[in-house]
């Protein structure tokens, strides 16, 4: 019998008396701490929704503990760029007590289901006569352009105008179009 439970973001494989590190949990060593399972698995394999209400999976928390230091260098060639960082992820040392499929929380969600819908007052809805007043819609800022349609076009380095160094482009004088008209007027 095994099942499979979800915690931290990730999903782990679980038998009973298995001891196995987990993403850090908020709870004092020593408390248990009930899992969400996935899948269960003895005689026949449980993995719908309305199964999995009845599956309990208990954990002990031994210890909180931090996992080995990993060490992160990033280069980048012909640029004299050099980072050297590291990390240790906190973790969590538990061991699974039981894995049980009983009735208990079976019985709690029919009876859960089972109250009315009834119950609970409908909203008022304004009989005749004047008409309900109408709150107006909440009104959205103005939209703006996007820098590209307003004129010069920022660019990557963030100036106007700039060419990839940074400094200010040289405006080349534009060639005139006018039509040369001959002299003796033909």
């Amino acid at each position: 019998m095994y099942a499979i439970v979800k915690t931290g973001g990730k999903q782990y494989r679980v038998e009973r008396g298995q001891r196995l590190l987990i993403e850090r949990l908020a709870v004092e060593e020593g408390a248990n701490v009930t899992l969400e399972p996935i899948l269960y698995r003895s005689d026949e394999a449980v993995f719908d929704k309305a199964g999995l209400q009845s599956v309990n999976v208990t954990a002990k928390v031994l210890a909180h503990v931090r996992g080995e230091k990993l060490r992160v260098f990033k280069f980048k060639p012909k640029r004299g760029y050099k980072r050297r960082t590291g990390h240790r992820q906190d973790l969590t040392q538990i061991e699974v007590t039981e894995i049980t499929k009983g009735k208990a929380k079976v019985a709690a969600t029919e009876a859960s289901a089972a109250k009315p819908a009834a119950a609970k007052p409908a909203p008022a809805k304004p009989t005749g006569g004047a008409p309900a007043e109408k709150v107006p819609a909440a009104t959205k800022p103005a939209a703006t352009k996007p820098a590209a349609s307003r004129g010069k076009a920022k660019t990557a380095r963030g100036g106007e105008g700039e060419g990839a160094s940074g400094r200010p482009k040289a405006s080349k004088p534009k060639a005139s179009k006018a039509k040369e008209t001959p002299a003796d007027g033909s």
